[in-house]
């Protein structure tokens, strides 16, 4: 039996969660289907394109929508399980992959440096201290189309949820908290997530297992590259945390016992971009794990989002399932730090370009079907 005696009504009484409404308009998804049907094409030939257009209007509520100012958020923290050697590197790489994405040399880095998306990096539970430089918003304005640090620290990595929970529930409360209070500072209306942790796919295998009854085996890879023998032990150790917090049971309690720092305040971020009406741009894994957590919480937070790409992660395609989600590309992408998130933005733009500014069959005098 798990030593945490957690429940959602107690963690709500330290966090108040944002409701986020039913957006759905039938109207407005009827005149939006009505403009992609009458454009200079077979309706439908344009695919999931014309799927992710009527998303995206409905989301922002607008049948000529624009999205501005993109904000790439990574979340990092450390996490006491990897002490269990559930992953193939060293904890030290979590601080160094932060210090890597802020001197713009990583993947999510060099992507969302392309493609025109303002890059935040948050601590929310890195075991170690960054040096305050010219990119913390609290201490000056950053320059243009460089990386930010948000300092929202809560501890130095959770606890070893082996042999207890990862977190406490002042501890949770505050990540949720801080993930919604971040977002209200960002400006535009779409958020791209990424993440970095090392072990953190174990936490989303957990998450998954606990929260839509899934096999461990099923649902745990090799993350960022166990050997065989690696993946065997990780599945005995994730098998040990299920097991002694067997009692644990509602979303935000599982998300204390067996999640990561860097997944609460997500999720909580999940959340308030969700009350806000932004576009959520959805990762991989791990990214995918706290949108599953926030729609426990708040159902129709799933109207907002938009799957990047299906990871090579074998729980992300059961997880993805069970939120019926369709993902945009399956590029057999595992990386994290909000890569395919970066990768699957041009496309967004493109279904906003394509439903406002493509001629339809009467303004270009092309004739119809008959």
């Amino acid at each position: 039996m798990s030593s945490a005696q957690f429940s959602d009504s107690t963690l709500s009484t330290l966090w108040s969660c944002p409701q986020v409404a039913d957006i759905h308009d039938a109207a407005l998804a009827e005149r939006v289907q009505h403009k992609l049907d009458f454009k200079t094409k077979p309706q439908g030939s344009l695919g999931l394109l014309e799927q992710q257009a009527l998303r995206i209007a409905s989301i922002v509520g607008n049948e000529s929508p624009q999205l501005s100012a993109p904000q790439m958020v990574v979340f990092a923290a450390d996490h006491g399980l990897a002490a269990q050697g559930v992953s193939a590197y060293p904890v030290d790489v979590t601080w160094q992959m932060v210090e890597n994405f802020l001197s713009g040399g990583a993947a999510v880095s060099v992507l969302s440096r392309q493609n025109g998306v303002a890059l935040n990096v948050v601590d929310c539970g890195v075991a170690r201290d960054f040096e305050v430089r010219e990119q913390d918003p609290e201490h000056k304005l950053p320059k243009a189309d460089e990386p930010r640090l948000w300092r929202r620290k809560v501890a130095y990595g959770t606890a070893d949820c082996s042999k207890g929970p990862a977190m406490t529930e002042l501890q949770c409360a505050m990540a949720l908290r801080n993930g919604a209070e971040l977002v209200k500072k960002l400006p535009g209306n779409a958020l791209l997530l990424g993440e970095m942790g090392i072990a953190n796919t174990s936490s989303a295998s957990l998450l998954l297992a606990r929260l839509c009854g899934e096999s461990i085996e099923t649902v745990t890879g090799v993350g960022t590259g166990l050997s065989s023998e690696g993946l065997r032990r990780k599945i005995a150790v994730l098998k040990q945390v299920l097991d002694f917090h067997a009692g644990v049971q509602e979303p935000l309690a599982v998300l204390a016992a067996m999640g990561g720092l860097e997944i609460a305040t997500m999720t909580g971020a999940v959340l308030q971009a969700a009350a806000e009406r932004r576009v959520i741009v959805v990762d991989g894994f791990i990214t995918t794990a706290a949108v599953l957590v926030a729609s426990r919480l708040q159902l129709h937070v799933l109207q907002r989002c938009v799957y990047a790409h299906r990871s090579g992660e074998p729980g992300h395609t059961r997880m993805l399932a069970h939120l019926q989600a369709e993902p945009m590309l399956d590029w057999q992408l595992r990386l994290g730090e909000g890569s395919g998130a970066a990768l699957a933005w041009p496309l967004l733009l493109s279904a906003c370009t394509m439903l406002n500014e493509m001629a339809s069959f009467e303004s270009a005098g092309v004739s119809t079907k008959r």
